[in-house]
């Protein structure tokens, strides 16, 4: 009997790991070598300059003619400036109170971050501290001096706006979502018309009316601060662009979840709780946190009707005489800012979507 020989399997090939990959992306040709060592030589010199403006030779303590004197950034106008840049025009013996209410603000954003926390609970948690920070930072009550809503600025105007305009829109937008694929023309129609004329309209064109129009159709003697027209003005904007988002999420969940709910006899809104919503928000995680993102730094456009937010004290800063010159510093400051906010957001959704949906995360 003739043997016969079975062949060894061919072993799969290792996978390379990110430096290989990386080399064999961009040193693939000469023409790609020759452009990634370009970039890299530029990007080494671009490197090198700012660390000598922005470090070796930043002035981080001293005076405006230290400043003009050095050939670096003057970090120092930063932190001369750094107090009025959070707290603006919030009066200077009350600024105990801007703190306390930034600090229930930070404190309450970071419990909701966490799952376990998630309960019926941590709205009504959102429903008093909201309403406690408002009367912290307003006064005129349990012996606190009354301070007007346009004293209110800085960074405590910033995540007051972002805060509540994010905790209101996100509920009415799930609500405009859900008319929307309603089967009443008349609550389907509202919605369409809510979402597509906000949409179609600029953030900017929709401050100056709240701060312009709105007003002309008030009762006489009826004043309504622009703070709080600004903050209307975000929540309608914000509920618009967060009910297509919704809507994307709703389209994305199989009929056949929808059947399977009929089919165990579930109610409308009890497949909707249960069944529905729960996959349909996991599936948009990225585009919620998107619109959060685009709302937060939106907020710099109220300086459009007079309202000073963190961005508006940057450029506040700017016009002391004893400090001119020194709006790059100020800005890169701001753009820091503004990024690491907007990143630490982003990060949280890369987070909560490998925990809440891992499959798809895996192929992002």
């Amino acid at each position: 009997m003739t043997p016969v020989s079975i062949p060894h399997p061919i072993a799969a090939p290792r996978a390379q790991g990110r430096l290989g990959r990386a080399a064999a992306w961009f040193f693939s040709s000469w023409s790609n070598s020759l452009g990634t060592l370009a970039t890299l030589g530029l990007g080494g010199w671009l490197g090198w300059h700012l660390y000598l403006w922005a470090v070796r030779n930043a002035v981080f303590i001293g005076t405006a003619a230290d400043c003009r004197a050095a050939r670096g950034a003057c970090w120092a106008f930063i932190a001369t400036k750094l107090e009025f840049a959070v707290f603006g025009l919030y009066p200077l013996e009350e600024r105990w109170r801007a703190v306390l209410a930034l600090a229930l603000l930070a404190a309450l954003v970071g419990i909701s971050l966490v799952r376990r926390f998630w309960s019926a609970r941590l709205v009504v948690a959102w429903a008093v501290i909201i309403a406690l920070v408002y009367l912290v930072l307003a006064g005129g009550v349990l012996g606190l001096a009354p301070v007007p809503l346009r004293l209110w600025s800085g960074m405590v105007v910033t995540a007051w706006l972002s805060v509540v305009g994010l905790i209101a829109a996100y509920p009415l937008g799930l609500i405009l979502a859900l008319g929307r694929r309603s089967d009443m023309p008349v609550v389907r129609w509202f919605s369409i018309g809510w979402i597509e004329i906000v949409r179609g309209v600029p953030l900017v064109s929709i401050l100056i009316m709240a701060s312009v129009v709105l007003p002309l159709f008030l009762p006489e003697g009826l004043e309504i601060a622009n703070l709080m027209r600004a903050q209307v003005a975000f929540v309608l904007f914000g509920s618009a662009y967060l009910a297509e988002v919704f809507r994307g999420g709703l389209q994305a969940v199989p009929q056949g979840q929808y059947e399977g709910a009929t089919a165990l006899g579930l109610g409308y809104w009890q497949s909707l709780r249960l069944i529905v919503l729960p996959q349909a928000l996991k599936l948009v995680i990225p585009a919620q946190v998107n619109t959060f993102i685009a709302i937060f730094k939106d907020t710099s456009l109220i300086l459009v009707i007079g309202v000073f937010d963190f961005l508006g004290t940057i450029k506040a800063m700017l016009s002391d005489p004893a400090w001119l010159g020194f709006s790059t510093e100020a800005y890169v400051f701001a753009a820091a800012v503004y990024f690491l906010m907007s990143w630490g957001m982003s990060r949280y959704s890369r987070h909560l979507e490998r925990e809440l949906n891992p499959e798809r995360a895996g192929r992002s």
